[in-house]
C-alpha cells in the first residue's frame, strides 16, 4: 500500500499510478439559468464544458479564470467549486489516455454576450435549459453537471469514459475532428 493511500481513510478508488493531466472546467449559467456549453475542435464533436489545461505551477482557480475566458470572450464569477473528478478508462492500445484530474467550477455570466473566443479549439458555444441538455455530451460533462444541477457542491467522483463515443475530454487527445468548420 503506498504512503498516499495508508494514510487516506476515505474511498480511494479515485487514486492511480496512470499518468494524469489537471485540467479545469466551468458550469456557467446566465441570469435566465440557462448552462453554457461548448464543442471542441479536438476529438469527437461531444458537448463539454468551457475550460481546459492546467499550467505548471498554475492554481486551478487561476486556470479556470484564465482557460474559460479564452473560450468565451466573457467575464464570469466563480461561485463555489462542484467537485473534482477524476476521467479514467482507455482502450489499452499503445497511445494511452492520461487519467484526467478535472476541477470543476460552478460560475455565472457577468456581463457581455459568450463568443467562440479561440476558434482553433472551440467550434461553438451553445446555451441549453438545465432539462434540455443534449445528449451528445462528454462523460465527465454528464456527471458534472447532473450534480451541479441537483445543487452538489465538493464532490470527489471517479468517470469513465464512454469509449464508444469519445477518446478525449478538455484535453486535446489524438483522435482527429470530425466537426465542420465553422461557416
Amino acid at each position: 500500500m503506498s504512503q498516499v493511500t495508508s494514510a487516506v481513510s476515505a474511498d480511494v478508488s479515485f487514486i492511480s499510478d496512470r499518468p494524469s493531466v489537471s485540467v479545469v472546467t466551468a458550469v456557467l449559467s446566465d441570469d435566465a439559468g440557462r448552462l453554457l456549453l461548448c464543442q471542441i475542435r479536438l476529438g469527437d464533436p461531444l458537448w463539454s464544458l468551457p475550460g481546459g489545461r492546467v499550467r505548471d505551477s498554475e492554481s486551478p482557480i487561476h486556470a479556470v479564470a484564465r482557460e474559460v475566458f479564452a473560450d468565451i470572450g466573457a467575464e464570469f464569477e466563480l461561485i463555489d467549486l462542484v467537485g473534482l473528478y477524476q476521467l479514467t478508462g482507455d482502450d489499452g492500445g499503445d497511445d494511452e489516455l492520461p487519467d484526467v484530474a478535472v476541477h470543476v467550477f460552478r460560475g455565472k455570466l457577468r456581463t457581455g454576450e459568450v463568443a467562440v473566443n479561440w476558434p482553433g479549439r472551440v467550434h461553438r458555444l451553445s446555451w441549453y435549459e438545465p432539462d434540455a441538455l443534449p445528449e451528445s455530451l462528454t462523460a465527465t460533462t454528464r456527471a458534472a453537471l447532473a450534480d451541479a444541477v441537483a445543487g452538489r457542491s465538493g464532490v470527489v467522483r471517479t468517470v469513465r469514459r464512454d469509449l464508444a463515443r469519445e477518446r478525449t475530454d478538455v484535453t486535446g487527445a489524438t483522435r482527429p475532428s470530425t466537426v465542420a468548420a465553422a461557416g
